[in-house]
């Protein structure tokens, strides 16, 4: 697994709110419809627009050993705020600053060319970290060792079944240690003979990150690896503490501590 070590890691999130425009959402009787809900997340933005407000005022400071869980019910903001995090999505108000190396297990499709080989797409990748040609050589090595695709990885991607794909994201995605982990808990699930032994490299993974955020339903999964949880819902932050106390509130009951590991 290579590393990346540069400046220390922080993320900084002041007033973040990100809004997505329904195009079809400009007839007269839905906007009056939506605009009426006062405590629905539809509004109108400068240009007119219906959008939703899929993330509100949202305030964040995290710094080296920070373990961040965010909970919540679907549609939350959760896997949104983890995007913006990313880079993939643009706050339209607000500012947002991550400091350090960066990576996102977000999709296990996420930075690959279908079109390109297995083998060809680990090079990208190994090229976009910046690595040189012996780190890249060593990156591929440990990918295909890790994936099991054989012949497979000197055929394009777009040829794989899903569950190569997945095999190929994750051990893309946890390859390269970054200071900055983003993580969504698809990254958990999967075939059971695979996660078994791709969750002691996420495990890992996990313990040697600066700064992880982890959106999850898994009550187990934060107690264990993270040290604070935020409760998000309709695009905003509800609970903000240590993980027991804002599972409780979010779950309505205590949730029974995990034994050590």
């Amino acid at each position: 697994m290579t590393t990346q070590v540069s400046i220390p890691a922080a993320i900084d999130v002041e007033e973040l709110s990100i809004s997505f425009p329904l195009y079809h959402g400009n007839a007269r009787s839905l906007k009056k419809t939506v605009l009426s809900t006062v405590t629905g997340r539809m509004a109108a933005d400068s240009r007119n627009r219906v959008v939703v407000e899929a993330l509100r005022g949202i305030d964040l400071k995290l710094r080296p050993g920070d373990r961040l869980a965010l909970v919540g019910g679907n549609g939350a903001g959760k896997t949104t705020l983890l995007r913006a995090l990313a880079g993939i999505y643009e706050p339209v108000a607000g500012r947002m600053r991550v400091q350090g190396s960066l990576n996102a297990l977000l999709d296990p499709n996420l930075g690959m060319n279908p079109e390109l080989t297995g083998r060809e797409n680990i090079v990208l990748r190994g090229l976009f970290f910046g690595l040189d040609k012996q780190a890249i050589a060593g990156l591929a090595e440990d990918v295909a060792a890790f994936a099991e695709l054989t012949d497979f990885l000197d055929l394009p991607v777009r040829i794989y079944s899903s569950g190569m794909i997945v095999r190929l994201g994750f051990a893309l995605a946890t390859a390269v240690r970054p200071q900055v982990l983003l993580m969504d808990e698809w990254f958990l699930a999967g075939d059971a003979a695979f996660m078994e032994k791709a969750r002691v490299r996420l495990e890992n993974l996990v313990r040697g990150v600066e700064i992880l955020v982890l959106s999850s339903h898994m009550a187990d999964v934060v107690q264990q690896w993270c040290t604070r949880a935020i409760w998000m819902d309709q695009g905003r932050i509800r609970a903000d503490g240590p993980p027991d106390e804002v599972l409780e509130q979010y779950l309505g009951h205590p949730v029974r501590v995990p034994p050590a590991t």
